[in-house]
């Protein structure tokens, strides 16, 4: 298929997670297990957030707008991918392409902002308790998830726009299941520098950002926790942060180890497998997490069913 210099003429294979064929029916089952319980857990604790006065609190808004940000990007990439399992040539266009590129960055950025916006939530609740009403208020949890999605927005249009800047003219074969950054640039018979600088400026700083304010978050936190004299104060002071920190490192490791590394590190097919991990599993994890460690979801989801 000649592509010529006119990228945006461009038509695209996706090669999918393997071209094993007695795979491709196991694969697409188990993503299509994993989709409906992102879909099911995401929006029912969306659901369960807004009709439970109980869990009417910043922490719980923070929540709900994560659960959003999961099923938005998990639904950008997870729906053609299980297409593609079912089809013998996996086409993408041009314009396709670079949508799905568009919106996965905007949720991708968007959810690590969120994460740090819980950590400092769980800082002001653990550090400054008598505060946390008058600081964590309605006009500030809403201007935290704004900025959230604003650099998101930010992000997307900055890569998305050097990004239709080059041509592809080497393949058109992306061998990935979905458009990201680092199969396209292979793909390029441009310049990619400054597409490549801008996955370590904007990458790293998106990731530098939140993992250094959560830790500083967190260092005041243990440190609040070990002054606390009673042990079932201490744990009751970790429980409520354990579920961020696990969803805090599973997303910042994937991540790093998938972008900021040298090019030549990893194998595609690890580098699928972190893929994999952060574009469907994380967001069918966080909602498990967040509800099976909770005490508050549990009670509220109790109160729903007695109700229903």
């Amino acid at each position: 298929m000649a592509m010529g210099n006119h990228s945006t003429a461009a038509v695209f294979v996706l090669v999918g997670l393997t071209q094993k064929q007695e795979l491709l029916l196991p694969l697409f089952l188990l993503f299509l297990g994993i989709y409906v319980v992102t879909v099911v857990g995401n929006l029912g604790l969306i659901l369960l957030i807004t009709v439970s006065p109980l869990l009417h609190t910043p922490m719980y808004y923070f929540l709900s707008s994560l659960s959003f940000v999961d099923l938005c990007y998990s639904t950008v990439i997870t729906p053609k991918m299980l297409v593609n399992f079912l089809g013998k040539i996996n086409l993408i266009s041009y314009s396709e392409c670079v949508t799905q590129f568009f919106f996965f960055v905007i949720f991708v950025v968007a959810e690590g902002y969120l994460l740090t916006a819980m950590a400092y939530d769980r800082y002001v609740a653990i550090c400054k308790p008598l505060l946390y009403n008058v600081i964590m208020s309605s006009r500030l949890c809403s201007l935290l998830v704004l900025v959230a999605f604003i650099l998101g927005l930010f992000c997307a249009i900055v890569h998305t726009s050097a990004m239709i800047k080059l041509n592809f003219c080497k393949s058109h074969i992306i061998t990935h299941y979905f458009c990201d950054i680092l199969p396209l640039l292979n793909l390029s018979c441009s310049n990619t520098h400054l597409n490549e600088l801008l996955i370590f400026v904007i990458g790293g700083i998106n990731t530098l950002v939140p993992t250094v304010a959560v830790a500083i978050s967190y260092i005041f936190i243990f440190c609040s926790i070990l002054r606390i004299k009673s042990s079932e104060g201490r744990s009751k002071a970790f429980g409520t942060c354990s579920s961020h920190i696990m969803a805090v490192g599973i997303f910042f490791g994937s991540i790093v180890f998938m972008y900021l590394k040298p090019s030549s590190s990893t194998s595609l097919e690890q580098e699928k497998v972190s893929s994999v991990f952060y574009t469907t599993v994380i967001p069918m994890l966080n909602p498990l997490i967040y509800s099976l460690r909770n005490k508050d979801v549990k009670k509220a989801l109790g109160k729903f069913l007695v109700r229903r």
